[in-house]
């Protein structure tokens, strides 16, 4: 999908798929806020989630959502009592068909909590999946590069993790729903 296609305050859906092409989860609602060259931002709250076994659930609360064109990861901002904390998928870049975003989850995830501090989540699946659905050595090692790429805007605090950034981009996302509703 062109840039210029994309409209600020649509509502869009997010799919998530596995290697093999299934779908692995898809959640309803994720608005746009801005674009950028390299990525766009959404947000979304209680949002509808459907599993791959069709169990389905309601974020908790807020997010804003970076997804990347050329960058092997997205990124959760969450907007809890307590601070921002982040989830951060291992992922294919996105595509946007028939307004949903598309993109490959590789299982590798990190958490990111208020202090800055960070875990790296799921290896076992990750190593599962990996040998259950042959991801070619290409694909291992550009994941383990962009997670390594990915903590290291953590550290940094670049992009979603900017000290401020999420509270702002939740900011604009009230004030789109406003106007819409």
């Amino acid at each position: 999908m062109e840039i210029e296609k994309l409209v600020i305050g649509k509502k869009y859906e997010i799919h998530g798929y596995k290697h093999d092409g299934k779908i692995h989860r898809a959640w309803d609602e994720a608005v746009l806020l801005e674009i950028h060259d390299d990525y766009l931002i959404f947000g979304n709250e209680k949002t509808k989630v459907i599993e791959s076994d069709g169990r389905t659930w309601r974020t908790k609360e807020p997010a804003i959502l970076y997804f990347f064109y050329k960058d092997w990861y997205n990124i959760i901002g969450q907007y809890k009592k307590d601070g921002i904390y982040y989830y951060c998928n291992i992922a294919s870049p996105f595509i946007i068909e028939e307004d949903t975003i598309k993109y490959i989850d590789y299982d590798l995830d990190l958490r990111v909590f208020p202090d800055g501090s960070f875990k790296v989540l799921d290896r076992g699946e990750y190593k599962y999946h990996k040998s259950v659905m042959q991801y070619p050595e290409s694909i291992d090692t550009i994941l383990k590069e962009e997670l390594t790429n990915l903590i290291n805007h953590v550290r940094k605090k670049e992009i979603a993790f900017a000290p401020g950034i999420v509270e702002h981009y939740y900011k604009k996302y009230s004030e789109l729903k406003k106007l819409n509703n």
